[in-house]
């Protein structure tokens, strides 16, 4: 009953090696949801917590998880992490343990304290990333940004949300219709308390406790925040940690908050509604099969097994990259929101380069030091020289070179 995950570092697909499906529950609770882009978050988590926990799954997963950290040379630092990175200490070995003698009811529940118990650890090269589990992703039709007005920052449902929601389609936004709930009004409302706390001291929690990926804290908390970046060679809009957070676990979000062209300030609860990401199904058995259940493109391939007389494939740069089924979701940024420079050459993949009406300030977007295998890092390279030699031409004396939600990856660049 092997399953689709991922554990980074030197693991990059680890997946259960026992076939079978776990017997079947007399309640179908995947059947319910069978079909559907969008679903309560309630019911994707009964189809999720459907699977009963097996200890032979289990000892599976830890064995090849402690023979990875066995290989892990930070250990150390994660024992007495120095400031200001404590948030991330942690006494592996005591986790490990813990989860291998921790009294479980569901699959579910085993995966989800071995996924957080890797995202505490605040990098995104070390991650479980169960499938059965990620496929879900939860979407609040309220991202949230951080602006400053009239010289005070604050915490606002992002001002755009009506042009960057409406995109994920009718069957997402019809969802809140048929609820009576009008999500829409309440574009650009400046929050005041979210789960009955301070914004920024909630989204410094979420930075804690859900963001993980990097050990910096405050890179975190720009991750909660919706921003921009770059996917598939254009401009999106990431909702962020606090508004698409990977999992169901929440239904809904308490805001306090005061509408445009409004003073008074109201208590609003905002539902969730889970996007299903994964590969369809009809039924709990279909659901373990086509998204739990480990094949060769998921488990690897045993390359003992293969003939030694066949040609190899030529090896090609393999990217360190994140892929947490939440941080992969791109939705277009909306038009009004591009930057109306124009753009300089190079700007045709993963950067994009601008000049600020200053005449003197080159900006480099680098969106990713990965380029898409279609693009090649040969194309990354040259685009890079492109910029420089444009940047150069029109005679810029500084760059800025902005990193915002880089995918990461490896590149080195450089000219003498």
């Amino acid at each position: 009953m092997p399953t689709h995950s991922s554990l980074f570092l030197v693991l990059l697909a680890l997946q259960y090696g026992v076939r079978g499906a776990p017997s079947a529950a007399p309640a179908d609770p995947c059947a319910k949801i069978a079909g559907k882009n969008f679903v309560p978050p309630a019911d994707a988590l009964a189809c999720e917590k459907s699977f009963p926990f097996n200890e032979t799954l289990r000892q599976n997963i830890l064995t090849n998880v402690a023979r990875v950290f066995d290989f892990f040379t930070f250990e150390s630092y994660y024992l007495d992490s120095p400031p200001p990175f404590q948030e991330s200490t942690a006494d592996i070995r005591a986790m490990v343990n813990k989860l291998n003698t921790t009294v479980y009811e569901t699959d579910y529940d085993f995966n989800k304290d071995l996924f957080d118990f890797t995202n505490q650890l605040n990098d995104g090269h070390t991650r479980w990333l169960p499938d059965c589990i990620g496929f879900f992703q939860n979407i609040l039709p309220t991202p949230v940004v951080s602006l400053e007005v009239d010289g005070v920052q604050g915490v606002y449902v992002a001002p755009d949300a009506v042009e960057f929601i409406s995109q994920l389609g009718a069957e997402y936004t019809d969802f809140f219709d048929s609820i009576g709930f009008d999500w829409k009004r309440l574009a650009g409302a400046k929050i005041t308390a979210i789960e009955d706390q301070d914004p920024y001291d909630y989204v410094d929690f979420i930075a804690k406790t859900v963001s993980g990926n990097y050990l910096d804290h405050g890179v975190r908390v720009n991750s909660v925040f919706s921003s921009y970046r770059i996917a598939a060679n254009t401009f999106s809009q990431r909702l962020g940690d606090l508004a698409g957070p990977s999992g169901v676990q929440r239904t809904s979000l308490k805001f306090k908050l005061i509408p445009v062209n409004s003073t008074t300030e109201e208590t609003v609860t905002v539902p969730y509604l889970a996007n299903f990401l994964g590969n369809s199904f009809t039924d709990k058995d279909s659901f373990w099969a086509n998204n739990c259940a480990a094949t060769d493109q998921t488990n690897g391939i045993d390359r003992r097994a293969e003939s030694t007389f066949l040609p190899r494939k030529p090896l090609r740069p393999v990217a360190s990259i994140i892929i947490d089924k939440a941080h992969s979701v791109n939705i277009n940024l909306p038009g009004p929101f591009h930057p109306n420079l124009p753009e300089l050459p190079g700007s045709d993949h993963v950067i994009k380069n601008y000049i600020l009406p200053d005449g003197e300030t080159g900006v480099m977007f680098v969106g990713s030091f990965g380029p898409s295998e279609a693009d090649g890092f040969d194309q990354f390279q040259v685009d890079v020289v492109d910029a420089i030699n444009a940047f150069k031409s029109a005679g810029v004396s500084r760059l800025l070179i902005d990193l915002s939600n880089n995918g990461g990856s490896y590149h080195v660049s450089f000219q003498c």
